[in-house]
């Protein structure tokens, strides 16, 4: 039997199929527990049993029900939309569609094909918590580069000396000091009448210890300097506007340090940790991200080459007649990419033997992003080794030189 579940966020519908695809049960049931009590009942009437769990295909991998289904022991797997709507099409040319034909189709993809899909990992929960807290601090993350590049874009139209006073600064207008001067100087008229005073005030308030007279001083000289400027009132009301953002912008950057804070204490409970912040660039919160991607299921990625194609590192091969052609994965784990991309910009600038793999790919004329690419895909292939096999990072294993054999 194989069970396929249309899910929405008012209702699922629920079919199930045999082994030739006879439509066996259906039914429709929602997010509640006597719902979940009811596609059970409906599994067990159709065979379902403990030694043989009947397998469930979702269109998504999270939520209540999903969760459910995991921690009954059965094999849930998670369907792309447009993988569906292909599978579709294999049924019907017509384009007609319904919740109902989506459950059957879902079924039908695991009794034909689910030799070729992967079932959500049997991850553990500290590892699910880890991924809840490390995603939430990366979306935070870029929640406050959107806020910080939207207020850096209305300051550039009214108040260029600003952003010339913190430029070069550490966190430029996510810094404490520049959030805590732009709220007690907003246009530039109010900084103009500014004392050092205030301003040594309101970066003691930012939460500056050290330097405080000296940064005042110097900062009160920079946002008096010359400016052309908007007309009196529209100057006001980007003042305005400029504080809303910087609101906005406050609590994104407090949410990032409460939730960077939860991600690396869980983080530090998991037993892979040691073995992860042992490769360079891999701290406790971007370690977090990456082992948030990829859990702790050992058994998830056959060998190295998947977990590399999983986050985008492996390059795609599509051969045609006498066309081939080599290009950089596009579908992929973008979180794993993005969290991939520091870790390896991070370890190629301070790791001595993956900054010299770094500058080998450049000098044989990769680009600085596909040169990312090639050491992210090395190191993934030295984390996967080391997780499957429990021991540490080794530099002088990982980027063991080869000899290179001529063209």
């Amino acid at each position: 039997m194989y069970c396929g579940i249309d899910w929405s966020e008012r209702h699922h519908d629920i079919a199930v199929v045999d082994e030739h695809g006879r439509l066996v049960a259906k039914g429709r049931i929602g997010d509640d527990l006597d719902s979940f009590t009811t596609l059970v009942e409906m599994l067990a009437a159709a065979g379902d049993s403990a030694a043989e769990p009947v397998p469930v295909a979702i269109e998504t991998p999270r939520g209540l029900l999903v969760a459910a289904l995991r921690a009954s022991g059965r094999r849930v797997y998670s369907i792309n939309p447009m993988a569906v709507a292909r599978y579709r099409e294999r049924h019907s040319v017509s384009g007609k569609k319904s919740d109902h034909v989506d459950a059957v189709v879902l079924a039908d993809i695991l009794r034909t094909d689910a030799h070729v899909h992967r079932s959500l990992p049997h991850d553990s929960e500290l590892v699910q918590a880890v991924a809840v807290l490390a995603r939430a601090h990366q979306d935070a993350t870029w929640r406050r580069t959107r806020a910080s590049n939207e207020l850096r874009s209305l300051l550039r139209e009214y108040f260029p000396t600003f952003l010339a006073a913190f430029n070069g600064r550490k966190g430029h207008l996510t810094s404490a000091d520049a959030r805590a001067v732009l709220a007690v100087a907003s246009t530039p008229a109010a900084a103009a009448k500014l004392s050092t005073t205030r301003i040594a005030a309101a970066l003691r308030r930012g939460g500056r210890r050290r330097g405080v007279e000296d940064l005042a001083a110097e900062l009160q000289q920079a946002l008096r300097r010359p400016q052309l400027r908007q007309p009196a009132v529209v100057e006001e009301a980007m003042g305005i506007q400029a504080l809303a953002l910087l609101a906005t912008l406050n609590v994104e950057c407090a949410s990032v340090e409460q939730l960077a804070e939860a991600a690396s204490e869980a983080f530090h409970q998991h037993p892979d940790h040691t073995i992860v912040t042992s490769f360079p660039g891999l701290a406790d919160v971007t370690g977090a991200r990456v082992l948030a991607e990829i859990g702790d299921d050992r058994a998830r990625f056959a060998d190295a080459r998947a977990l590399k194609a999983y986050a985008g590192a492996a390059p795609v091969t599509r051969a045609s007649g006498r066309s081939i052609s080599i290009t950089h994965r596009k579908v992929k784990n973008d979180r794993l990419a993005a969290a991939g991309y520091i870790w390896a910009f991070v370890a190629a600038t301070h790791a001595e033997p993956a900054k010299q793999h770094y500058q080998r790919r450049r000098d044989h004329g990769d680009r600085h992003p596909a040169a990312l690419r090639h050491l992210l895909n090395r190191l993934l292939g030295c984390l996967h080794h080391c997780l499957a096999t429990e021991q540490l990072y080794d530099p002088t294993k990982a980027f063991a030189q080869v000899t290179p054999t001529s063209p």
